[in-house]
């Protein structure tokens, strides 16, 4: 916790298409099943941008190399397992997907879908993430 707030790291994963289009991944959280990006609570050892990775490979199968520099932050309310909720601030990093694998260890527990950076801000809630995801169409490789 810092300032009253968590403190999380998540990952826009992006890979471009057959035709060049960029595309985004979102997941579905466990509990609501409503849109988000792998997330979670920073790793002992390990950097944040490999945190990132870590988070994008356990909640979606994607493994691929973040960048280490953030793209940004977004808040939202996380609901804890006592379902109080607390602030959290998110530090997010891009990650190419060089790799996706069917098998990952929260396979089955959620929804995981590449979309177009548009139709990924449409889905998600948070308006800072929605801003996070705009950016994708012009500055995927930064």
């Amino acid at each position: 916790m810092k300032g009253g707030a968590a403190q999380q790291i998540g990952a826009i994963c992006y890979r471009t298409n057959e035709t060049g289009a960029v595309e985004v991944l979102l997941i579905t959280t466990r509990d609501s099943g409503r849109w988000t990006i792998p997330k979670g609570w920073p790793i002992e050892n390990l950097k944040p941008h490999q945190a990132a990775e870590r988070e994008a490979w356990e909640e979606a199968g994607v493994a691929g190399k973040a960048k280490k520099r953030a793209l940004g932050y977004f808040t939202y309310l996380k609901t804890l397992g006592d379902g109080q909720t607390t602030p959290s601030v998110v530090e997010v990093f891009s990650l190419k997907g060089d790799e996706l694998h069917l098998e990952f260890p929260e396979r089955g527990e959620r929804e995981v879908v590449w979309l177009s950076p548009v139709e990924a801000a449409r889905r998600v809630q948070e308006p800072e993430l929605k801003g996070l995801l705009m950016r994708m169409l012009k500055e995927p490789l930064r």
